[in-house]
């Protein structure tokens, strides 16, 4: 089955960086847009960056323009976010997550998949 499996979260002091991973298994990545969202508590779901399944096109969260960047290793079956200039603003758990269309006869039917999290938190 699907799955996906985020690390690379933890405590980093603002100004500093990190790197997130998302290992995917139990579909074909490199035909699947990937997204990476974060979920803070009290506010809403925010998705912050996403990547076209050859990497040919990205967009971001006004929020993290400039100092995030997503990328994908297709080989590896692996999604990043390499996170820069950290604030405090950014402390969420990051999810990693696709969507999979199947068809039945002429009635498509999404299925989204989501990984467990990891927990970033940004403070000094």
């Amino acid at each position: 089955q699907v799955r996906l499996v985020e690390s690379g979260g933890g405590l980093v002091q603002p100004g500093g960086s990190l790197r997130l991973s998302c290992v995917a298994s139990g579909f074909t990545f490199s035909r699947y847009t990937m997204r990476w969202y974060r979920r803070t508590p009290g506010k809403a779901r925010e998705l912050v960056a996403a990547m076209t399944n050859v990497g040919d096109s990205t967009n971001y969260a006004d929020s993290v323009k400039g100092r995030f960047t997503i990328s994908r290793d297709n080989d590896k079956n692996t999604l990043y976010l390499q996170m820069n200039s950290l604030k405090p603003e950014d402390t969420a758990v990051y999810y990693c997550q696709t969507t999979e269309t199947v068809w039945y006869g002429s009635s498509p039917r999404a299925y989204d998949y989501w990984g467990q999290g990891t927990q970033v938190t940004v403070s000094s």
